[in-house]
């Protein structure tokens, strides 16, 4: 048995050094399935995404789909890539299985909640209103750095890094504050603020409205009083009041404490998005 790779399509490639290509995946030269890989436009030119890989289901467990996903990685390394991910779904065993087999480590996953008919009430003491420009101002250089810190943190390279927190903080803020269907809320204290979060409409699979939180901090003397589930709380009530009934978000494997918190609070991984080095 011969394992290759066989373009099916011509080098889709762009003048930022974007690129993008599918292959037959062959055997003694029959097609027998398929594998999609490109550059990430979220870490930039030097990182790659696995984004697809098939094998037919006569021609499965012989060893051809993990043979298929070396050689999409050398293709990578041959565009200057130094990191590779895939995104896997948390019901398929399988390619999870195949992805550890072959060095991927999970970095982070997609958490997703169905969310109840009514509001949560916050807790005693607290209470809640709109960040305002200047509080904006202040939060966006801090949150673009800590952002990238956050990937360089577990291994990314500070390029990459950088390159992933300007990008999508300006891609999903274009109009700052003012970004349709985006809601920056603070939550208070006795009049003290003690932290922040970040929620913006989204569609989610398989469809349909939903609100996702992209940042959620309590404020480092506050800490270890609940205000962390405050904080998410607060953030479903208002997917509520887009008329949306789920909610996700992001979340780092390491990052256990807020892990901890999100399933008691009733989400449910969806996806796993792993990484190896090249």
């Amino acid at each position: 048995m011969t394992t290759t790779l066989r373009p099916s399509g011509p080098l889709r490639q762009g003048s930022d050094g974007a690129r993008a290509g599918r292959y037959e995946v062959c055997d003694n030269g029959r097609p027998v399935g398929a594998v999609e890989i490109r550059t990430d436009a979220a870490f930039g030119a030097t990182a790659g995404v696995l984004d697809s890989l098939s094998v037919d289901a006569a021609h499965r467990r012989r060893g051809r789909g993990a043979v298929a996903a070396l050689a999409a990685e050398e293709v990578l390394r041959s565009w200057g890539c130094t990191r590779v991910r895939a995104d896997v779904p948390a019901d398929d065993d399988p390619a999870r299985r195949l992805a550890a087999a072959l060095g991927y480590a999970e970095r982070s996953r997609t958490m997703v909640k169905r969310l109840g008919p009514h509001d949560a009430r916050l807790p005693a003491g607290l209470t809640s209103r709109a960040m305002d420009e200047e509080e904006f101002a202040v939060w966006e250089r801090g949150a673009v750095r800590s952002y990238a810190q956050d990937w360089i943190d577990r291994g990314v390279p500070p390029e990459q890094a950088r390159h992933k927190s300007e990008t999508d903080h300006a891609a999903l803020l274009p109009d700052g504050p003012a970004t349709g269907g985006t809601s920056f809320r603070l939550l208070e204290h006795e009049g003290d603020v003690v932290g922040h979060v970040w929620v913006a409409q989204r569609e989610l699979p398989p469809g349909g409205p939903a609100g996702f939180v992209f940042d959620v901090e309590v404020s480092e003397p506050h800490r270890g009083r609940g205000h962390g589930r405050a904080l998410m709380l607060l953030a479903e009530n208002v997917t509520r009041g887009w008329g949306a009934d789920r909610i996700g978000l992001h979340v780092f494997a390491s990052n256990t404490p807020a892990l901890r918190l999100y399933e008691s609070l009733g989400y449910a991984t969806t996806r796993y998005h792993l990484a190896k080095a090249l």
